[in-house]
C-alpha cells in the first residue's frame, strides 16, 4: 500500500514540477493566500518563535517579519517540489555559488571538510553541489516518520550524486572514503531541533537552544575543515550559495568552538533577513533543563 502511495504522489508532484516558473509563481501567490489568512498554517508557532527572538521589534514589524516569510515558504514549498525534475543546467542557471575556490582549494591540500548550513532561503537547491566540487557530498539525514514522503526527500536529494546518510551511519562511510584514499564533504543541516536531553545549549536569539554536536564531533575526529554555507536570494528563485571557510583544521581545537562559530553566523544571517528562515518549525519546543 505504501509503494502506491508513492508511486501516486510522485506522479502528482513530478506533473507539478513541470509546471513554468512564471505560473508556478502564480500558485504561489494563491497558496500564501491560502496558508496565511485561510488555514493559519503554525501561526501561534511563528508568532510566538518571532516574538521571542526579536522582543524589541514592535507589533507592525513581527507581522511584517511574518508575512513575508509565509510568501518566502510558499514559494519554497514550490520551489522544492521542482527539484524532482528540473535539469542540472536549469538548476545551475538558478543557483549561484560564490566564491567555489573554497572548495578547490581544500581538493588541492586532499582536506575533507564539514559543510554547515541550515533551513535558510531554499537549502534543497545544495543538490547540485556535487557539480561544483571533486569531493564525495555525504548529505546526514533523519529517516521521516511518514515512509513515503521520506522515499520522495530521498529520490530528490539523491538526483545529483549525492549520498543520502543516516547519522548513525556517518563514521562508517567516513572511514570507507578515508580507505578508498576518496576525498568527501559531510553536509549538516545544524539547525535541526536534537533530543530533549541534548548535552549543549547555547544562547540563539534570545532563547535557551539546544544544538547537535555532530558537525564538531566528526570535524575534529577526522581533522576536517568547517565550511558555513551562507545562503542569499537574489530575487524571486534564484539564489546565491557562498561557502565561508571557518575552520581549515579542527582537531585539538577547544571543545564547543566549533558549535558555536556556525551558530554564531547563522544568528548573524537570520537578523539581516529574518524572513527567510523556517519560523513554523518547534525549534525551541524543549526547555533547558536546570543544572545546564
Amino acid at each position: 500500500m505504501t509503494s502506491i502511495i508513492y508511486y501516486l504522489l510522485f506522479a502528482f508532484a513530478w506533473l507539478v514540477s513541470l509546471i513554468p516558473y512564471w505560473l508556478l509563481y502564480r500558485i504561489s501567490d494563491g497558496l500564501y493566500y491560502l496558508i496565511y489568512y485561510v488555514v493559519k498554517y503554525r501561526k501561534t508557532t511563528v508568532f510566538h518563535n518571532l516574538r521571542s527572538s526579536f522582543p524589541h521589534k514592535t507589533d507592525e514589524e513581527i507581522h511584517r517579519i511574518a508575512r513575508a516569510f509565509y510568501r518566502h515558504f510558499s514559494d519554497f514549498l514550490l520551489e522544492a517540489v521542482k527539484m524532482i525534475s528540473i535539469s542540472p543546467e536549469k538548476l545551475n542557471n538558478r543557483m549561484k555559488v560564490k566564491n567555489p575556490e573554497v572548495f578547490r582549494d581544500l581538493a588541492e591540500r586532499n582536506q575533507n571538510f564539514a559543510l554547515v548550513t541550515a533551513h535558510y532561503n531554499n537549502w534543497e537547491m545544495m543538490i547540485n553541489l556535487p557539480h561544483h566540487m571533486v569531493h564525495r557530498c555525504m548529505i546526514i539525514y533523519r529517516p521521516l516518520n511518514n515512509k513515503v514522503t521520506d522515499q520522495l526527500s530521498l529520490y530528490m536529494r539523491g538526483r545529483f550524486n549525492n549520498v543520502m546518510v543516516p547519522m548513525e551511519n556517518i563514521f562508517r562511510e567516513g572511514v570507507k572514503c578515508r580507505s578508498e584514499k576518496r576525498l568527501f564533504s559531510i553536509w549538516f543541516l545544524a539547525d535541526q531541533r536534537p533530543p530533549r536531553n541534548s548535552k549543549f545549549w547555547t544562547n540563539f536569539l534570545n532563547q535557551d537552544t539546544p544544538v547537535y554536536l555532530g558537525a564538531e564531533k566528526i570535524a575534529s575526529k577526522y581533522d576536517m575543515a568547517v565550511v558555513f554555507f551562507n545562503v542569499q536570494k537574489i530575487r524571486r528563485g534564484y539564489y546565491c550559495y557562498t561557502p565561508e571557510l571557518l575552520f581549515e583544521h579542527t582537531t585539538g581545537l577547544p571543545e564547543h568552538v566549533i558549535t558555536e562559530s556556525h551558530v554564531r553566523r547563522l544568528e548573524e544571517i537570520i537578523r539581516e533577513n529574518p524572513e527567510y528562515w523556517i519560523w513554523s518549525h518547534r525549534r525551541w519546543k524543549h526547555k533547558k533543563p536546570s543544572g545546564k
